[in-house]
């Protein structure tokens, strides 16, 4: 079973209708509720969340989200690359808090393992992973999209691993039908390839070392002026 909320569902959808209508402040709302010393974020947080996907967002789940270690540096590699902040992250992707994406930022850039988080691998990894054709992965990934990134209902569904389903989202959104293409098998094997062919490949992984190199180096920038800033 999921954690039982300190809030009831009504509580939270009253305190966002009266933030987003003006009727009331953050701070106003976060003292009548008791939410303690910077409740006004948690007030804010609720509404975005709110705004986005309606009182869905606040109807319990029975387990808690898991996130896969690609997913994570996925998100990671996002607000590196300024496609949002924090926040907007924590919005697109349903997040709880964007505190949570904080942390994978610091470990990122800190060079420490960032690790999937399963916390009930029966529900979320019981069907193993299947063969499918791009034309299905296609088909998959445009209804997750049309149900709001549901990917367990859509796992279900199609007979897919949770896992596959997110993944194939993430590179669809990314590089659209050809991030979905079957790449297993097309990289030559080092001994097949000229002297020229392993020179360039030996600096295309040069490159992307020193990329992610300047990446981390300018997450740990960030880390520590967000550190600062607190």
């Amino acid at each position: 079973m999921g954690r039982k909320a300190k809030y009831t569902i009504e509580q939270k959808i009253a305190a966002c209708e009266a933030y987003l209508s003006g009727k009331s402040s953050a701070k106003a709302l976060a003292r009548s509720l008791g939410l303690g010393k910077g409740g006004d974020f948690s007030i804010r947080e609720w509404s975005r969340m709110y705004k986005e996907y309606g009182c869905e967002v606040f109807y319990p789940k029975e387990h808690n989200q898991s996130y896969t270690e690609e997913f994570k540096k996925e998100v990671v590699k996002e607000y590196l690359e300024g496609a949002g902040s924090l926040r907007d992250l924590q919005v697109k992707y349903r997040i709880p808090k964007h505190e949570t994406i904080r942390q994978w930022v610091i470990k990122y850039t800190k060079g420490e393992e960032i690790r999937d988080y399963l916390p009930r691998p029966e529900v979320y990894a019981m069907k193993a992973r299947r063969d499918t054709t791009l034309e299905e992965r296609i088909e998959i990934v445009t209804y997750c999209l049309e149900h709001n990134h549901n990917y367990k209902e859509t796992a279900s569904l199609y007979n897919c691993n949770y896992s596959q389903v997110r993944n194939w989202v993430l590179k669809y959104e990314r590089d659209g039908e050809d991030g979905l293409k079957d790449r297993r098998g097309k990289r030559k094997q080092e001994e097949d390839l000229t002297d020229l062919e392993k020179a360039k490949r030996r600096i295309k992984q040069l490159e992307k070392k020193n990329e992610e190199l300047a990446r981390r180096v300018e997450l740990l920038k960030k880390a520590e002026e967000f550190e600062r800033r607190r």
